[in-house]
Parts: structure tokens; sequence; C-alpha cells
């Protein structure tokens, strides 16, 4: 028996990403009802948490966009249709009940009695990969952090950037003209990211604008969880400390399908088969869209997701509304659609 009392809806959407926003959008403008669910403490997925001021190129409409500003867009969109969401916890158990529902429960205790379930977990649940450095948990999120969210908080800091890949060069060259100093360090010589950021990265040494260090980060040193130094080792053994007011490891993501590899679905390879009519997994009134899905063609796309969305939510309707009959209509002649969005007849605008 759950421990708190079901939330009863329509949909209850695993993930918070671009795709999970754009299936609240398409879900909506068929009057079915949106819980989200995510392991972030916000919107946004992957754009948000790893690349939230880096552009983005393919998105229609858009020659060039940034993962925040289009994850700002897609809430802006969907705000009409006023989702719930429940950041900061995982899909964790699911059970079918008798009146034909799905019954899911969070790691955080919240029930949800729900017609249908979209797994739109990009790769699952991903985690930073942590360096093996000791007390490192001390200093998360106060001094150390394993993700820009906002450039301007490490303007006029010591600045310690740790990995040798796209990530880690990529913000090394990017946070190089806020930095008060800028130091990366790296294991060895060798990069796994973009020549041209390797060579960024190499040009701003050659003119004394940052340094690089060849060895591995051993040990922190600081209080009250602010850092004050971290001391390198070289292969020789060698320390050196540093003064450093902010870390940053970028050794790469884990990414966990989590509890859902025990929701009983058919799963290759970590990813969802489905079908290319209704993006529907082997299990009725489960579905799965963006890239945690698979299906001969697939591309690993966002727009690809959004399309999946738009043809994933007219199968959803049928199970949410089984005698309703389902019309198809354009937002743009559809005044239904359109009150819906809160659209200004006599101006063909959204209502303040």
């Amino acid at each position: 028996m759950p421990t708190n009392k079901p939330i009863e809806t329509d949909a209850v959407i695993i993930g918070a990403g671009p795709c999970g926003l754009f299936t609240v959008f398409e879900m909506g403008l068929l009057d079915i009802k949106c819980h989200l669910i995510d392991i972030l403490d916000r919107p946004g997925g992957q754009c948000a948490e790893l690349y939230p001021e880096k552009p983005i190129y393919d998105i229609p409409g858009y020659p060039i966009i940034s993962g925040q500003d289009l994850t700002d867009r897609l809430m802006e969109q969907i705000e009409p249709f006023a989702p719930t969401f429940h950041f900061q916890q995982m899909a964790e158990s699911l059970e079918k009940l008798d009146s034909g529902k799905w019954r899911l429960t969070t790691d955080e205790g919240i029930v949800f009695d729900t017609t249908v379930i979209i797994i739109a977990a990009g790769g699952g649940s991903f985690v930073p990969k942590k360096p093996p450095i000791p007390g490192i948990e001390e200093f998360e999120g106060t001094s150390v952090f394993y993700s820009v969210r906002k450039m301007e908080q490490f303007k006029d800091k010591q600045l310690v950037i740790a990995g040798g890949g796209d990530s880690a060069l990529d913000w090394t060259v990017a946070l190089q003209p806020l930095a008060k100093n800028m130091r990366l360090v790296h294991r060895r010589e060798e990069f796994r990211a973009a020549p041209d950021s390797v060579s960024k990265m190499r040009s701003l040494v050659d003119d004394n604008k940052m340094e690089f260090t060849m060895g591995q980060i051993s040990a922190l040193n600081g209080k009250n969880g602010q850092l004050e130094s971290v001391i390198i080792k070289d292969k020789e053994k060698n320390e050196t400390e540093v003064p450093c007011d902010c870390l940053l490891p970028f050794f790469g993501l884990t990414m966990k399908l989590g509890p859902i590899a025990d929701f009983g679905l058919n799963l290759n390879k970590n990813l969802i088969p489905v079908d290319t009519e209704k993006f529907e997994t082997s299990t009725e009134g489960i579905f799965a869209v963006g890239d945690i899905n698979t299906y001969p063609g697939k591309l690993k796309l966002i727009l690809s997701g959004f399309h999946e969305a738009a043809l994933m939510s007219r199968q959803a309707f049928k199970y949410i509304y089984p005698d309703a009959r389902l019309k198809f209509e354009y937002t743009t002649s559809s005044s239904s659609l359109q009150e819906k969005l809160g659209v200004d007849d006599d101006k063909g605008k959204k209502q303040a």
C-alpha cells in the first residue's frame, strides 16, 4: 500500500528535458493533464545540466539557441497547460492496478495513479563521474562543480579545471576571460577534445593567459566548503600546491537507466524499442520518446523527439478518452486550440 495518497492524473512523463517538455505541449492540445518527474532540480535535462550556455544549431526556426534558452522557450510554450513538476526524484516502482491504471511511485514516496506513462529520460538518469579525491563531497555545490550553469559565478575566481575531453577544454576557453586566473589539469599531454578547442587552449598558455599542468589532483585544502588550494601530483609523484577558489572536474557522465530497467519492458542495450506509429513500448499504455527509445532509422536529435511526441500523444488520447473522437486540427486555424493557448482573437497573439 502507498504511504501517500495517490495523485490521480492522465499522464506521467519521466524526464523533463526538451522532449519531455514538448510532450506536455502536444498532450495539452488534446486536454491531457501531465505530471513530470526528473532527477535534476530544474527542467531542461541535458540541455540545462551540460550545456546551458553552449549553442545548438539544429532546432527548427532557431539558427542558434543555447540549451537554457531552448528550455526557457519550451517552458513558456507549455505554460497554458500548467504541468506539475516533481524534481530531484526518480520513478522507482510500477504496478498495474485492477482499474487498468498504472501506479507509479517515486523514490521520495510520491504515488501516481495514471492512465499512461511517457518515458522521456534521454539516456537515463545521468550522474557525473567524480574524481577519487578524499573529502571532495564537503566542497560540492560550494566550490566544486560538475557543470557550469551560470558563467558569471566564476568571475574573478581562481579556477582549476580538471579533465581532457570536450567539456574540460570548452569551458577552459570559455571561462578564461572571466577568471582571475585559470589552470587546466590533465594527466597527459594528449586530449580527447576537438582539435580547435585544444589549439585555443594552447594559444592561451603560450600567451601566458592561463596555465596547463600535467598531473592529477590528489587532495583539496579548505574549510567550511570553500576551497583554498588543490594538490597536484605528477607522474613522478611530486606534489605541487596551487591556489584554487573553484574546482571544475569534467570526467564525463555515467548514464544509468535506473529503476526503469525493472519496469518489465523489452530493452535493447539499455534502450527501449518502440513502434514508429505510436512510439509505444512492448507494454500498452507506456510510451518512450527521445534518446531513450530505439527503432530502425532512429536519429538521436531533439527535433526527432518532438516528432515522436506528436505522434505518441494521439495514441495516448485513445487510452485516456476511449469514447471520444480524435479530431485533427491545426493551431494556425483552430479557434479551440488557440483558446487553449491563450491567443487573442483580434491580434492573433498570445495574451499576456
